[in-house]
């Protein structure tokens, strides 16, 4: 690899990362090509080059994948402690995802990268601890989960927000276990 190959990787990485913490603080409508080159050091042009233009930009920035612990043989009111730690690393304040979170409400492109991971990663890996309807089950998950994310990282709730780790895992732990091993109704 040349310097000038690894001088290029290393500059769009500087400017995805620069647009991944404009999209997620600022959302879409908010960020653009000037700002995240200003922060990311470069050229306004360079980073046209690089995207193109701002919806390439934050489908980059937006093209994340998680890395879903494991399931299989995990209890169902054991499966938050394997997954509110990657919740919080990805969707917490530094997290890759809040761009996505931030923007899904008013963007269509960031509603499909992140309805895109929760079909292909996220509800496969939960639907492994379920007794019967794993749609229904890892859409519950799921949803409890963003609304947690929305209060917590978006509109900061202060009592959620300033919630340890350990206490919102305490009391999301018999939720996420009723939704995927809790009678289903009829």
């Amino acid at each position: 690899m040349t310097a000038k190959t690894r001088d290029g990787e290393a500059t769009r990485a500087r400017i995805l990362a620069a647009a991944r913490a404009q999209f997620g603080a600022q959302g879409f409508e908010r960020t653009t090509i000037r700002s995240v080159a200003s922060e990311s050091g470069v050229d306004p042009a360079l980073v046209m080059h690089y995207f193109g233009n701002k919806a390439r930009l934050f489908a980059a920035a937006s093209r994340l994948a998680i890395d879903f612990p494991d399931l299989s043989g995990v209890a169902a009111d054991r499966v938050v402690d394997l997954v509110l730690p990657m919740f919080v690393e990805v969707w917490g304040p530094h997290g890759p995802f809040l761009p996505l979170l931030r923007s899904a409400a008013t963007n269509r492109a960031a509603a499909q990268a992140l309805l895109g991971v929760f079909v292909e990663q996220v509800s496969p890996a939960l639907a492994t601890v379920v007794p019967d309807r794993p749609a229904e089950r890892t859409a519950l998950v799921g949803a409890q989960l963003l609304g947690v994310a929305v209060g917590r990282y978006i509109l900061e709730i202060p009592p959620l927000a300033e919630m340890s780790d350990g206490a919102l895992t305490e009391w999301l732990r018999p939720v996420l276990a009723r939704y995927l091993a809790g009678p289903a109704p009829a």
